[in-house]
């Protein structure tokens, strides 16, 4: 049976001060990295033929963190999945 499943990022080091983050590019914090490779650990009995990321930084570590439990995916960064524009903080 086919899936798609949607992860959001882990928590960011602006996330856990409550800031949002819209188009700025921010890193993973450590627990954010944790948090991921949970959901890799949650993801780990479906295959996976292919994943899509954002060109944002904290989405690509997130896959990565993931990719660690998972193995190698093949995968597409595109833009388009990039979170809104909020604006300047």
């Amino acid at each position: 049976m086919p899936y798609l499943v949607l992860v959001r990022h882990g928590e960011s080091t602006w996330n856990a001060i409550g800031a949002w983050t819209g188009l700025t590019d921010i890193s993973l914090d450590e627990k954010g990295r944790d948090l991921a490779r949970k959901d890799g650990e949650v993801l780990r009995n479906i295959t996976f033929q292919i994943a899509f990321t954002s060109k944002l930084r904290r989405a690509q570590q997130s896959l990565d963190e993931i990719k660690k439990v998972l193995g190698n995916i093949p995968t597409v960064e595109d833009g388009a999945i990039n979170e809104r524009d909020y604006g300047r903080k």
